[in-house]
């Protein structure tokens, strides 16, 4: 398990290094399979002093990835809030993974057609760009990952599919699949 570390307007001090060292090493414990754990920690210019101190942290594992962020007026506050939200996140996981396992086999849950993009005119630039990588999985791991996230979507590698699809929350609280096609 790799651990990586990265500040932004504050200095990473050893005593907080190795804070974080032993605080994070023990979510093995709770997932095994994690292959990295990314740890982001700044300080942003709020209102709220109370809210300053900002501690993300980002676990993958081959099948998931899990991200949990708080905010605090100490440093360690915030990490220590940090690592409660990921457990709680690691143990919802193993739930529902756990609970798909125990499903009869050969029950499938109905997917809508897929959803319809419209071309609108984009006001604006890219700020930002994220790269991530991709594991075939199916649409409900992939809903599973989403609401891990707590994202409104999610991209992945459809493994029945072959293709990348999108999965997302509808306004009516069900799910829409978009399955792109090639012209």
């Amino acid at each position: 398990m790799e651990i990586q570390m990265f500040t932004r307007n504050m200095e990473l001090t050893p005593r907080l290094q190795e804070y974080v060292e032993k605080k994070v090493s023990k979510l093995s414990r709770y997932l095994p399979n994690i292959t990295d754990i990314r740890v982001d920690l700044s300080v942003e210019n709020t209102r709220s002093s109370a809210q300053r101190q900002v501690a993300q942290l980002t676990i993958r594992t081959p099948r998931v990835m899990l991200r949990a962020e708080e905010r605090a007026a100490d440093i360690f506050a915030a990490i220590d809030a940090a690592l409660d939200k990921m457990r709680r996140q690691i143990t919802r996981y193993k739930t529902r993974r756990q609970d798909r396992w125990q499903r009869v086999e050969g029950e499938e849950e109905g997917w809508e057609e897929a959803a319809l993009l419209t071309e609108e005119a984009i006001s604006g630039r890219v700020v930002r760009v994220k790269r991530f990588e991709m594991f075939p999985m199916t649409p409900e791991e992939a809903i599973e990952q989403m609401e891990l996230l707590g994202h409104q979507f999610f991209v992945f590698l459809n493994a029945e599919e072959g293709g990348i699809n999108v999965i997302y929350r509808r306004r009516d609280g069900d799910y829409g699949l978009i399955i792109p096609e090639l012209r």
